[in-house]
């Protein structure tokens, strides 16, 4: 199964989250923090008013609480707008 996101949605597959701190201490699940940066896995078509800037592959700083988050098959994504996303990193 495939996402194909409509509109000016983009999918993106988050980072996976650190197990431990810069001091070397090991969080257990609950207690890390999400990442905001993820990969663009997919990228819809734009509307008249949004032309799409981020492409497939980009990495990519988006908003701490958007998107909405879905479970296919195994695998985890964060289906976003595409002005929830701040940033790409270079």
């Amino acid at each position: 199964m495939k996402l194909v996101p409509l509109g000016d949605r983009v999918v993106l597959k988050q980072l996976k989250a650190e197990e431990t701190t810069k001091s070397g201490i090991v969080l257990p699940g609950q207690s890390q923090e999400k990442p905001q940066q993820a990969e663009v896995v997919a990228v819809g078509p734009g509307t008249e008013e949004v032309k799409m800037e981020v492409k497939k592959g980009d990495m990519v700083i988006y908003a701490k609480y958007a998107g909405t988050e879905v479970k296919l098959d195994k695998d985890e994504y964060i289906v976003v707008k595409q002005q929830d996303i701040l940033a790409v990193v270079k």
